[in-house]
């Protein structure tokens, strides 16, 4: 699985190299990430925290945002656990993966 934060070959499979539709998923994905974020790291309730990860996990799957996919999966797997402490870890691996990626969508933006 590549190491950056958006796998641009997997997306461009995905749009069948339609770059006005990349960009356009890319910029739905950041959003989504905002929102689900905020839920993630703000509500109280678990179950909602539980749904924002596994969208959040299905969105940078789509996009080729795969660090954001597997913290997200890890989220979830630890939420479910009743785990804080993986938890807690899987979040600041989340907010590290989601800022890269949502850098790297800026960049393409401002590139654009």
């Amino acid at each position: 699985m590549p190491q950056t934060a958006i796998d641009t070959a997997h997306l461009s499979r995905q749009t069948g190299g339609d770059h006005a539709l990349e960009r356009e998923l890319l910029t739905l994905f950041a959003q989504q990430c905002a929102r689900h974020l905020r839920t993630i790291h703000g509500s109280a309730d678990t179950q909602a925290r539980l749904d924002a990860a596994h969208s959040l996990k299905g969105a940078a799957r789509a996009v080729g945002a795969w660090q954001v996919a597997e913290a997200a999966d890890r989220i979830e797997h630890s939420l479910a656990a009743s785990d804080p402490r993986g938890t807690e870890a899987a979040m600041d691996a989340l907010a590290l993966a989601a800022a890269e990626a949502r850098a790297v969508i800026c960049r393409s933006d401002c590139a654009a």
